[in-house]
């Protein structure tokens, strides 16, 4: 029996009761309705957000013909149900981001995010131009899914904590929520490294269960409340230089739609690509001025603490090498950031400094 088969006949945790009451795709006078599920609670600030401009920008872009129906996290399946839910058929496609996944295929972190990895634009250029896009094939396609990027949360922030981070030593033992290959990175460092989903966040950290943690950045983070527990904020992190959402849609599916559908799914998730991107970037100095007006100490990790996340990094980025596929999309990727660092940090990098010094910013 295939993955795929297999998936369709099995259960899926807790949300296996919920999946299955998902109805076929509905068609009434040729419109076509495709349940999206998501791993975002409703109203989690720019990440709920992005999976609703998503689904209210297909039916405008298609004059009705392909709807959308937004679930999200918990509604139908929890957060980190989603992919096999897609997989299996029982959703259509999901909104989220594919590091909780890592299970599945450690090359899934290429298409969300890497430590020391890709920025924003840098993913863009990877993505669509330089490769990105069939290896996604290639990796999605084993589960019977397609990946549209869908939009990045620019730099996040490094974090909230209850003590203050002074050298590496100060994460030996730290209850710490972070996902994906950065988590496995502060593992290294000692690190009790928790994976919750972003609904679960607050309270874990209001009651003590973890010691700190990652989420978004200025924005998302005060619209979470993390300042109402610690006033100890990192604001550059390593783990997440340029993270991307993505909506991944049940290939069968995909494939059963018209090409003029298939063309609004990749439009419309071009659209909120940038959408989403500049919704967090618009917020974020102003939510960080807030921040600081409340009390919340902004800090930065000593550089003996950014030497020991980039010595772990490397140890967890090649770990899976031995898997052929993941190199693959290793090589690619990276040398692809090589090639856009090259000229960013020469035109980009240099002019931002530049402009910064003689403008005052």
């Amino acid at each position: 029996m295939d993955r795929r088969s297999f998936l369709k006949n099995s259960a899926l945790g807790g949300g296996a009761a919920a999946a299955s009451t998902l109805a076929a795709p509905l068609y009434a006078q040729g419109t076509r309705t495709l349940t999206m599920v998501t791993t975002w609670g409703r109203g989690l600030a720019g990440v709920h957000d992005s999976a609703q401009y998503f689904a209210d920008i297909i039916p405008a872009m298609s004059d009705g013909n392909l709807t959308i129906d937004l679930k999200a996290a918990g509604e139908l399946v929890g957060a980190f149900e989603v992919f096999d839910a897609v997989s299996a058929g029982q959703a259509d496609l999901y909104h989220g981001v594919d590091y909780y996944f890592l299970g599945q295929h450690p090359a899934l972190s290429f298409f969300s995010q890497v430590p020391f990895g890709m920025t924003f634009q840098e993913f863009n250029n990877w993505f669509y131009h330089e490769g990105g896009r069939e290896l996604a094939d290639d990796v999605y396609g084993i589960f019977g899914l397609k990946a549209f990027p869908v939009g990045g949360t620019g730099p996040q922030s490094g974090g909230w904590f209850n003590k203050e981070i002074n050298g590496p030593e100060d994460f030996q033992g730290l209850k710490f929520r972070m996902p994906g290959q950065g988590g496995q990175v502060l593992g290294k460092l000692g690190a009790s490294v928790q994976n919750l989903p972003g609904s679960e966040v607050y309270q874990a950290l209001a009651s003590g269960a973890i010691d700190g943690t990652e989420w978004i950045g200025p924005w998302a983070d005060e619209k979470a409340g993390f300042q109402e527990i610690t006033k100890i904020y990192y604001t550059a992190g390593f783990h997440e230089p340029g993270p991307n959402l993505n909506v991944v849609v049940n290939l069968d599916v995909y494939e059963d739609l018209t090409p003029a559908q298939q063309a609004v799914v990749s439009m419309g998730a071009q659209a909120a690509n940038i959408w989403t991107m500049s919704l967090f970037m618009a917020n974020n100095s102003a939510a960080l001025q807030r921040l600081q007006a409340g009390g919340v100490k902004l800090m930065e990790f000593p550089d003996s603490v950014w030497d020991a996340f980039g010595a772990a990094s490397d140890e967890v980025v090649r770990e899976p090498m031995d898997d052929e596929l993941y190199k693959t999309c290793y090589d690619s990727y990276m040398a692809s950031l090589r090639s856009s660092a090259a000229w960013g940090s020469r035109s980009e990098g240099a002019f931002t400094r530049q402009r910064n010094r003689v403008v005052g910013i």
